[in-house]
């Protein structure tokens, strides 16, 4: 067993981001570990993959990378900081000094990032601000959608103001999540800049205590004046505090408020930091921070925080009002982009200040058909995966799915999966626009609160029927696309089935040559197992739509690419051989693999001692499924499903193509005795490898007879297999 196979996951995590000493810090948050790297340049992206449970990397500036887990994050994380190398990133008690180089690379850390340095550090303000609370969101989320159904089926009326206590202490239950988030906010931004996050807390639960809502009490505060918006029937107060009219807001839910003010918050921190001594630092520099920013969050910053969430989410109204198609196909086409760039939390925040002032959401809706449109592309992956009995695609993507469907989280998706095959985007954005569309169409959906968008909170969306289609269309219109067109390349295709017969021959211990593995690598998908390159290929092909060729079979044609039997290619009864030479038996070829039969019946083509330059000639009609880089191999399937192997030499790809003058392209139609490649057996010899030319029937298991022509010399186009269906 190899040292990586039993080194834990955790351990191969620290090697490939360039091991311990590379490592300045590391945090995670709901998907990924977030490391703070001396050199990001020592980060291998191409080991991070390999690694069991990783779905993706993500290089960011900074010399920060991410490494993205899913659910698991936690025990991960856990894993990393546990390892006795790493124990220092977990434990401030057993943190090993600083050496120069990550002094100054903390430095570089915290300094400019580059030209648009200044945009990755507001973006990942606004993602670490909320990224943590991801749990809790999720959860009130699931509590609403369990009253949402309840009202739906009509066992209690989710909006009446005279529910009984009972359904008054579930509301209590979740919205205590949405009501506090201001301070959760406040909480994880004054963290994110580094100064004491109970103090970023405390300001701004300062404008949520019933002391302040009292102010609101015009019995009891004479000079407090209230007035009511005839349109919008909102009710606005202002009270007179030491002679300095306050505006009174409603904080509950305004996550705008929070993210303006722990900067300034930090600018008034750090500054007493510096000028008090360290010693009283635990005592007055939190309280002069009060003293300065709860006025000025109150009298200032609240009420600012409000107008400006308020007027963008005017201006989007005011888009969904006047262009309701537009704004419900711009909504889920942009959302695929600033997922993976942590941009989508703005938006988020959108959606909450609407809920607030609006009493709705009309952004989740349309954003539902970007998350289902997702799940469907994952859906398509899991189905194809289970055709072509790919474990590791299917383990993830049905967690990925689950975590979609039932959790409303695409992160698992999009790392795990999408991002790593470029034509899932294109078929994912055909179902968000299908979507979209059919959002815009029947007027827009809204929403009652923030939810996560997931099977388990339909209830809560308005007109249920018309999100229902709109999802279920966006849903299936990508995973259909996925499915009948695959979300491989042919390439990618043919090289993870021959991966899959490879593992499936070594659990059935047959243990493939180093010159097969050295041809998958060089891009022919040739497996270990009975299905064979050909089958890879053909199975490669098909699941990327292409149709094979009309041509048929076998035909006989001289060395010179001359027709010798003078008929077109019909159905395949007949193989010729490729070249002339001796016709052997597989027993009696020199190469385990192929006598085995691992890769079918077929036979071995011993040429001339002196032949020199030689043309090998295509023994049958039909798809060239598999040409490889080196030359060595061609794989072709014919229009009747035989799939053929000719591998010329044994060890031959270690030449790298030098003899090998290749006439053929793989995708290339080839009738039986056009030449496949010009080879230099001279070359082959001084290289030192054998100049055997293998040919055999890959898919050999799914005919009736695959019966070897042996002991005679044969020109090329001779036969010298005989197959049966």
């Amino acid at each position: 067993m190899s040292t990586k196979q039993t080194r834990s996951p955790a351990a191969q995590i620290v090697e490939g981001v360039g091991g311990p000493d590379n490592i300045i810090s590391l945090t995670h948050c709901a998907t990924r570990l977030r490391f703070q790297l001396k050199d990001a340049a020592q980060a291998d992206a191409s080991v991070l993959d390999t690694v069991p449970g990783v779905m993706g990397t993500v290089p960011q500036a900074g010399d920060r990378y991410q490494v993205v887990i899913g659910g698991a994050v936690g025990g991960m994380y856990n894993d990393i900081i546990s390892l006795p190398e790493t124990r220092f990133l977990g434990d401030s008690s057993s943190a090993r000094p600083k050496t120069d180089a990550e002094v100054k690379a903390e430095a570089r850390a915290g300094g400019p990032r580059g030209r648009f340095g200044w945009l990755d550090s507001f973006f990942e303000y606004l993602s670490d601000s909320f990224r943590p609370l991801l749990g809790v969101l999720l959860g009130a989320s699931l509590i609403i959608a369990f009253t949402a159904v309840l009202d739906a089926f009509g066992v209690v009326d989710f909006r009446a103001d005279d529910k009984s206590a009972t359904w008054v202490f579930v509301d209590a239950m979740w919205r205590s999540v949405f009501y506090f988030l201001p301070v959760m906010v406040a909480y994880n931004a004054a963290r994110k800049l580094n100064i004491d996050p109970w103090v970023g807390a405390a300001v701004m639960a300062a404008v949520m205590t019933p002391e302040y809502i009292l102010l609101k009490n015009t019995e009891r505060f004479a000079d407090t004046i209230c007035t009511t918006n005839a349109t919008l029937g909102t009710e606005s107060c202002v009270a007179n505090i030491a002679g300095i009219p306050l505006q009174l807001q409603d904080y509950g839910g305004q996550v705008f408020v929070p993210l303006m003010m722990v900067p300034l918050l930090f600018l008034v921190y750090r500054l007493f930091q510096r000028i008090i001594p360290s010693s009283v630092h635990m005592v007055f520099v939190p309280f002069f921070s009060f003293i300065i920013m709860i006025p000025v969050t109150a009298f200032l910053i609240g009420p600012l925080g409000i107008w400006l969430g308020s007027g963008l989410g005017t201006g989007l109204a005011w888009l969904n009002g006047n262009a309701p198609i537009v704004f419900a196909i711009l909504i889920p086409l942009l959302y695929p982009f600033l997922v993976p760039l942590g941009l989508h939390w703005p938006l988020n925040a959108l959606m909450l200040q609407n809920i607030n002032t609006l009493g709705y959401d009309f952004i989740q809706g349309p954003m539902g058909a970007w998350n289902f449109a997702c799940f469907g592309a994952t859906a398509g992956v899991l189905i194809l995966s289970i055709r072509h009995r790919d474990g590791v695609m299917r383990q993830t993507s049905t967690g990925a799915l689950a975590a979609g469907l039932f959790g409303g989280i695409s992160e698992p998706s999009l790392y795990g999966i999408h991002l790593r095959f470029k034509r899932i985007y294109p078929r994912m954005l055909v179902g968000c626009l299908v979507g979209g569309l059919i959002v815009g169409l029947f007027g827009g959906v809204n929403a009652s609160t923030f939810v996560f968008t997931s099977l388990l909170t339909i209830p809560v969306f308005s007109p249920a029927l018309v999100y229902i289609i709109a999802i279920a269309a966006a849903f299936f219109t990508a995973m259909l696309l996925i499915v009948f067109t695959d979300y491989m390349t042919p390439e990618q295709r043919a090289a993870a089935i021959a991966e899959r017969d490879a593992a499936e021959a070594a659990e059935r211990g047959d243990v493939p040559t180093a010159d097969e593995r050295e041809l998958v690598g060089a891009g022919a998908p040739l497996p270990a197992g009975a299905a064979g390159a050909g089958a890879a290929a053909a199975a490669g092909s098909h699941a990327a739509g292409s149709e094979p060729s009309a041509e048929g079979s076998v035909g006989a044609q001289t060395a010179g690419g001359s027709a010798a039997s003078g008929r077109a290619d019909g159905p395949t009864e007949t193989i010729g051989a490729p070249l002339d030479g001796a016709v052997l038996s597989l027993d009696d070829v020199d190469d385990a693999v192929f006598s085995s039969r691992a890769l079918g019946e077929g036979v071995g083509i011993e040429p001339d001692a002196h032949a020199g330059s030689v043309q090998v000639t295509a023994p049958v009609g039909g798809e060239l499924m598999t040409v490889a880089s080196t030359g060595h191999a061609y794989g072709i399937r014919t229009a009747d499903g035989v799939e053929v192997l000719v591998h010329i030499g044994i060890d031959t790809v270690q030449m790298g193509g030098d003899g090998f003058d290749v006439r053929v392209a793989q995708g290339e139609s080839v009738h039986a005795g056009d030449v496949l490649a010009v080879v230099d057996f001279d070359a082959v010899r001084r290289a030192g490898h054998p100049a055997t030319t293998l040919m055999t029937v890959t898919n050999t298991a799914s005919l009736g007879s695959v019966e070897p022509v042996v002991g005679s010399t044969a020109r090329a186009g001779d036969a010298v297999i005989r197959v049966a269906k």
